[in-house]
């Protein structure tokens, strides 16, 4: 293998696969980028056998050929040669000579034969979206997955598939989010539970334009493809909880608030709350007024918030970090908030659009 290369264009690629490096792994290879150099083209993939990508470059081949680097050390060494064009050729011995300017490394490559291949989805069922539609529909959910280990199923987001929308719904058992998007094209109605990890790193690499970009659905696996960069992930396997069960749709108090109000005051509260690591606060809503008060062993705190209230006066607490992350995705001027009891979820939703929908479980207050 001989390659001459841009070393801008080979660091961006280098950095863009090595996000599916194996981080904690007891097979060394899995800690490997592998470059495949043919057809004026030079291909680096890597892969924890979960996650999967692969990003392509133009290149002059002087000569064809594959080899496995070590991942990191090679994205480190790349990154302070983006200025430079880089020769990269392989020698008998299965060592990668850089070639720089007046300047040459040497690095012991590890055996191509023993690299897992990268996953070929050649499927008919895709759906088409909008980057920026994806790219919301992952941000607004995403950060509701469960982070422990005791349901690894909601370790990931459902995604369920229609003609012309896809619903995406995260949960870890004390909160919801919920998001619907348009597609604009699907040939699939199905229903997928991707890692929360893969969505963060295909997150990553979109950009907010009104271009499409499809996602093809193969089995247990699908592919995002961006052209030249194709990430693929291994679904989740099992059933997703039937979350259309806890979501109410009437309420006997329902308040529209200005969410930038609201934010600063819930936050403010919140840092009294965090020194007495509860994150507690406690809402009172009364007449057109919310009132949030903290408490701990170094005072309190007590915020006013003008609302319009329909329904019921309810005193009700909850995990203040749980509403300050649902409102800080959230763009729109005012939120509507709807309650039931003390002891029941409530509802955030925007008040012009039926997009997006966040659930939150209360937590008990003691007397």
């Amino acid at each position: 293998m001989k390659v001459i290369c841009d070393g801008l264009e080979l660091c961006e690629a280098a950095i863009v696969v090595n996000k599916a490096i194996a981080s904690k792994t007891t097979n060394p290879i899995l800690e490997g980028i592998k470059l495949v150099a043919e057809d004026n083209t030079l291909t680096l993939s890597a892969t924890d056998l979960e996650l999967s990508i692969e990003k392509k470059i133009k290149a002059e081949i002087k000569e064809e050929g594959e080899t496995v680097v070590p991942g990191r050390f090679f994205s480190e060494f790349i990154k302070k040669l983006t200025n430079e064009s880089i020769e990269l050729s392989l020698n008998e011995k299965n060592q990668l000579k850089i070639k720089y300017t007046d300047s040459e490394s040497l690095l012991q490559c590890y055996p191509v034969l023993e690299y897992p291949g990268f996953k070929k989805i050649e499927s008919n069922e895709y759906f088409g979206i909008e980057k920026k539609n994806l790219k919301e529909l992952i941000n607004k959910t995403l950060f509701s997955v469960a982070i422990d280990d005791s349901r690894p199923i909601l370790k990931g987001c459902l995604l369920e598939i229609g003609e012309k929308e896809i619903l995406a719904t995260a949960l870890d058992g004390y909160r919801l989010a919920h998001l619907k998007k348009e597609l604009t094209k699907s040939t699939v109605r199905t229903s997928v539970i991707v890692p929360s990890r893969s969505l963060a790193e295909i997150s990553k690499l979109l950009d907010d334009t009104d271009e499409t970009i499809n996602v093809y659905i193969q089995k247990n696996y699908i592919m995002v493809d961006f052209g030249d960069c194709k990430v693929i992930t291994r679904l989740l396997e099992g059933d997703f909880l039937n979350y259309n069960q806890i979501i109410s749709t009437s309420f006997e108090t329902e308040i529209t608030v200005n969410k930038n109000q609201f934010e600063d005051a819930l936050e403010r509260a919140s840092l009294l709350s965090k020194v007495g690591q509860n994150n507690l606060v406690k809402f009172e809503i009364k007449e057109n007024l919310l009132c949030l008060t903290s408490n701990s062993e170094i005072g309190n705190i007590k915020e006013n918030v003008n609302i319009s209230l329909r329904g019921k006066e309810i005193v009700i607490a909850f995990n203040a970090r749980y509403f300050i992350e649902a409102l800080r995705v959230l763009q729109d001027e005012f939120v509507k908030i709807g309650f039931n009891s003390a002891s029941n979820p409530c509802i955030i939703k925007p008040l012009e659009s039926d997009e997006f929908l966040y659930l939150i479980l209360p937590v008990r207050m003691i007397n």
